[in-house]
């Protein structure tokens, strides 16, 4: 037989070669630019971004609660800035999700549906139709 050179498919061979070594050679530039960008675009971004002024409510609600009709002191606080409500924390536990709708905040803790309603300053609640509450809330500072 002859030398390798007469095979049928060293020269495929050999492009696969060279095609390996350029794959090879972007994939450490590649990993490279995934190392260093993200640095550098979270530093510019950081820099050109004043911080938010988060603002705090504080609610104090009195409630009423149906059919044992027992009264609960209950703490609300809201986080927003000048776009959002950003976080609502009832007697101390941030709520998992909330819906605000004008100046109505939607929100569940534990077992109880809430609705806390910023222009009347009341509170509605129901355990999901075992009892519910009722009551109106004053700012605190």
């Amino acid at each position: 037989m002859g030398a390798k050179a007469d095979h049928p498919l060293a020269a495929v061979r050999g492009q696969a070669a060279r095609h390996w070594r350029l794959n090879a050679t972007l994939g450490w530039l590649g990993l490279a630019l995934t190392l260093v960008a993200p640095t550098a675009w979270g530093e510019r971004r950081a820099v050109n971004h004043a911080p938010e002024v988060v603002e705090q409510i504080v609610l104090a609600c009195e409630a009423v609660y149906l059919p044992a009709r027992s009264v609960w002191n209950r703490k609300v606080l809201i986080e927003h800035d000048q776009h959002r409500v950003r976080a609502v924390f009832i007697d101390g536990v941030r709520v998992y999700s909330f819906s605000v709708h004008e100046h109505l905040i939607f929100t569940a803790l534990d077992n109880e549906r809430i609705e806390i309603d910023l222009e009347a300053m009341s509170w509605k609640s129901d355990f999901r139709g075992m009892a519910s509450g009722w009551g109106q809330c004053r700012s605190t500072p």
